[in-house]
């Protein structure tokens, strides 16, 4: 049978979400029902109601998600009724020739869900990241749910599902930060802040924090900044950055290890590239926009050497690395729960948009 429940949508381009009854159908041979418990309010939904991702509306947002599966299609043996989940938007396919090269975290085939879910008039609705968690309950394909430890708080679980996972993931699976190297991070919202958690937990020696905000520089320290930089009203761009200057001094005049922009736009970028000591690794992790260009003499590229690399989710396989990094929060080892800024329920997501658009939190979580 099917299921009304109420969600989270968006209608049209730029309008204030809202609150409908959505039909969530039968799942397929490989799809699940998952109760929400938890979801996290993330940038990226806040993207797909300005349409800036796509104009496939009305979407169903919400995707940083955690809860329990409650139905299961006749072929799921991936999970069971009862299996307390983390929902993903990377459930790997095993047969493109990413997965065949052994680099599942590049698939070019992940799995959703088989039906769509609708309004009560029939209209399709797009789920956000293919997931659409805004909701008392969600349909996704089986490969969407990553079992971890039941012990864990939902609202801190769902949070690998997206920006956490791809900050921490930034630091230790795509710049792969090894134990001692310097670290500079730009861009404290809250993949910037997982990525300097990350750096912390890889072993880096120095990790410095960029930010315009005080208040957000302060909240790096405690999540592991060794050194903050308050890039606001310094002058300069490319390498004649005052911020590039003083990350060098803090680093014996050579700049760091490693670079994290977690912002996605030129003046982080450019700070990030030339913030590195020579040969040193930057990683790009926030998401620039449609109509953003790279632009840096070619003979600084080609001088400097080392690598430039893009983190997508921050190169995770979440079946591997959710359910560690629970283990890593339940053992007092990762402070998962501290990106949790304040629960909300379903009817908050428009004011918790604009929350996030103020900076004043880290992630808003609505508790369902």
């Amino acid at each position: 049978m099917s299921f009304t429940v109420p969600g989270i949508i968006a209608r049209s381009k730029g309008a204030p979400v809202e609150k409908v009854n959505v039909v969530v159908p039968d799942p397929g041979a490989n799809d699940v029902i998952v109760d929400i418990q938890a979801c996290g309010v993330c940038h990226t939904d806040l993207a797909y109601r300005d349409g800036d991702i796509s104009d496939e509306f009305p979407y169903l947002l919400g995707h940083e998600a955690a809860g329990v599966v409650s139905v299961v299609g006749e072929n799921v043996t991936h999970v069971e009724v009862g299996d307390f989940v983390v929902l993903n938007w990377r459930a790997v396919c095993g047969e493109c020739r990413a997965c065949k090269k052994g680099e599942p975290k590049y698939c070019f085939n992940t799995h959703n869900a088989s039906k769509k879910m609708t309004l009560e008039d029939g209209t399709e609705l797009s789920p956000a990241l293919g997931i659409g968690a805004f909701i008392e309950k969600t349909l996704v394909h089986e490969g969407q749910c990553t079992k971890v430890n039941p012990d864990e708080d939902p609202a801190a679980a769902g949070l690998l599902g997206c920006g956490i996972m791809a900050g921490l993931g930034a630091a230790v699976n795509t710049a792969d930060i090894q134990l001692g190297e310097s670290v500079a991070v730009f861009g404290l919202g809250g993949v910037g802040m997982a990525a300097i958690a990350g750096a912390k937990l890889a072993g880096a020696s120095k990790i410095i924090a960029v930010d315009i905000d005080e208040r957000k520089l302060e909240w790096a320290k405690d999540f592991g900044a060794t050194d903050v930089i308050n890039s606001s009203g310094l002058s300069g761009e490319g390498e004649e950055s005052e911020v590039v200057a003083k990350i060098r001094e803090l680093t014996g005049g050579f700049g760091t290890d490693v670079t994290i922009d977690a912002v996605g736009i030129m003046p982080t970028w450019q700070q990030a590239f030339y913030s590195r000591d020579h040969a040193g690794r930057m990683v790009m992790v926030g998401v620039p926009n449609l109509t953003s260009r790279i632009d840096i003499p070619a003979i600084d590229f080609y001088g400097r050497g080392g690598s430039l690399r893009p983190a997508w989710y921050g190169d995770c396989l979440p079946e591997r690395d959710f359910p560690a990094y629970v283990e890593l929060h339940l053992q007092g080892r990762f402070p998962l729960d501290k990106f949790v800024s304040e629960r909300i329920g379903l009817d908050d997501v428009e004011e918790a948009f604009n929350t996030m658009k103020a900076g004043d939190v880290l992630r808003s979580v609505v508790e369902l």
